[in-house]
């Protein structure tokens, strides 16, 4: 996937490297994330919708997320209607820019956006490399679509409660899906 500025990012670059598609709402942004203390909590102005959201999250796992992206064993790219608007997030969350997976203008709202994380996952199976993708609302249900991307321990989908987000065993399989990907 390209980097923002259209070049490749040399750790893109590097085929091993597991991908992971990551939402926001319901999976970081989440109501009560728990992570052992009152969640943070902030104003994010969106330029798409020109509006300004509340968006709350557990600094504990923005932490591990921001650790995962830092170690180099994985890409991480935006899998989320807030893709326009991700800057402001990595700003706040103190990220590097990530790449997005969903460049449609504009991006659809709910099941519609669902199809293109689909094809975004899809996408990054077909460049070989191993994927984990987490999301609250969009992954397949189980059956053959599932199968199709879970074939051969390819694929680490997590599915996290909305109002809870990810939770620290979530970020363990995640850690140690990533670890069983290194050479």
């Amino acid at each position: 996937m390209a980097s923002l500025s259209g070049d490749k990012d040399e750790a893109d670059l590097r085929p091993g490297r597991p991908v992971w598609l990551l939402d926001v709402d319901g999976v970081v942004n989440a109501t009560r994330p728990g992570w052992g203390g009152p969640p943070r909590k902030s104003q994010v102005w969106s330029d798409t919708d020109r509006v300004s959201y509340v968006v709350r999250w557990a600094l504990a796992l923005v932490d591990r997320i921001r650790a995962l992206q830092e170690s180099g064993g994985v890409d991480i790219r935006w899998c989320s209607t807030w893709c326009p608007d991700a800057h402001r997030l990595e700003y706040l969350w103190r990220l590097p820019p990530l790449a997005r997976a969903i460049t449609a203008d504009p991006i659809p709202r709910g099941p519609a956006c669902w199809p293109l994380k689909l094809a975004a996952a899809r996408a990054v199976l077909a460049e070989g490399r191993r994927l984990v993708w987490t999301d609250d609302e969009a992954l397949p249900p189980p059956g053959r679509l599932r199968d199709e991307l879970t074939a051969g321990g390819q694929a680490l989908l997590i599915e996290p409660r909305s109002k809870r987000g990810l939770q620290p065993e979530d970020l363990d399989r995640i850690e140690a899906f990533v670890a069983a990907s290194q050479p």
